[in-house]
């Protein structure tokens, strides 16, 4: 129960963070950079890096293990820098359909902060976290990063800060700003 409410106020800070809002503002209210983003972005600080300075790190050097619907175990090199771009990998192809932008995602997920190297939160063990693949709904990271994953598969993402919670991070602090994300992502269910 307390991680199906975690999921949840991840889901709303996720909705909140991407469209600028507060609770009580709808999204088609605001210009881009509208109101209730200045307040969040200088009260998130940037996260602390042991990471040295090198090159950026290829999707190949960040690994993961375990078994599709198994919590996975995510290893983030410290011999080279977040990348800049997004990046994906099948770790485990699907044999189902094939997600598009729009469709009704049940997905479980494990997701480690760059800046510590360490598991940030996991849906493993609860219930599949229900989304639709859009805009507004899911960070650029996912709703870009997903598309293509078949059903039954499993991808690993490494969202850069722009395509991700940016300078502002999450509204309860959970992620700080201008963080590097890493998600495993098992697609339990493609479509309604």
């Amino acid at each position: 129960m307390r991680k199906t409410a975690a999921m949840t106020a991840l889901l709303i800070s996720t909705v909140l963070a991407v469209t600028g809002c507060t609770p009580s503002e709808r999204p088609s209210d605001l210009p881009e950079g509208g109101a209730g983003s200045s307040q969040a972005a200088s009260s998130a600080a940037a996260p602390t890096s042991t990471t040295p300075a090198g090159p950026p790190c290829t999707i190949d050097q960040v690994t993961a293990t375990g078994a599709a619907g198994q919590k996975p175990t995510v290893t983030i090199p410290a011999t080279c820098s977040p990348p800049a771009e997004l990046l994906t990998k099948d770790l485990i192809p699907g044999t189902g359909a094939a997600i598009k932008t729009g469709d009704q995602l049940q997905m479980h997920y494990a997701l480690y902060t760059w800046s510590t190297k360490k598991e940030n939160q996991a849906s493993f063990g609860d219930a599949p976290f229900s989304a639709t693949l859009a805009k507004g709904q899911l960070i650029d990271g996912w709703v870009e990063g997903l598309v293509g994953m078949k059903q039954g598969g499993r991808r690993l993402l490494v969202v850069p800060p722009a395509k991700g919670y940016k300078e502002k991070g999450t509204s309860d602090g959970s992620i700080k700003g201008n963080e590097t994300l890493v998600f495993v992502v098992d697609a339990v269910k493609v479509g309604a």
